[in-house]
């Protein structure tokens, strides 16, 4: 027999309001205040091109921006299902984003850090497979990084300060 009572469940939302939890897609949460006022680094490769796109998409872009991000990507390929005959099956893409969000009018550093995660791909195929796998490999984890590193932003605490 569970020990599961409806009572508790109902009690959630309340329990939530009192530590303070906000939606963040709720008028003048997070997500409502940083739409258009944050003004991404420009891309210097292809895949930051793609990952600043994707955190264009999600946080929009700034025509008159209160914040910057800097943006720092770095990525790496590692050989994961190797055989006797060290033939190279699935990589593994990883990739690691370092950013600081400043505060434009005083230049101060609202909050900094970095988010990581990982994808793989197939090289079983032949060698147009293996490169259209990998380039559609870099496509996700780009949107992997700017979807973790956009949940990171709106998680911030009050930034009307």
């Amino acid at each position: 027999m569970s020990s599961f009572n409806r009572r508790t469940l109902l009690m959630l939302p309340l329990a939530l309001a009192a530590c303070g939890f906000s939606p963040v897609y709720a008028p003048g949460g997070n997500a409502d205040l940083l739409n258009g006022k944050i003004e991404v680094s420009a891309p210097t490769s292809t895949d930051t091109y793609l990952l600043v796109r994707n955190l264009e998409g999600n946080l929009g872009r700034a025509a008159n921006p209160d914040y910057r991000l800097n943006v720092s990507l770095s990525t790496r390929t590692q050989g994961q299902a190797i055989t006797a005959d060290n033939a190279i099956l699935r990589y593994a893409l990883a990739g690691r984003v370092e950013y600081s969000l400043i505060r434009v009018a005083n230049g101060e550093i609202v909050s900094s850090g970095d988010v990581s995660n990982f994808v793989g791909y197939s090289a079983t195929g032949s060698t147009v497979e293996t490169l259209a796998s990998e380039k559609d490999a870099n496509k996700r984890l780009m949107v992997i990084l700017a979807d973790q590193l956009t949940t990171e932003l709106y998680s911030l605490p009050d930034l009307t300060a």
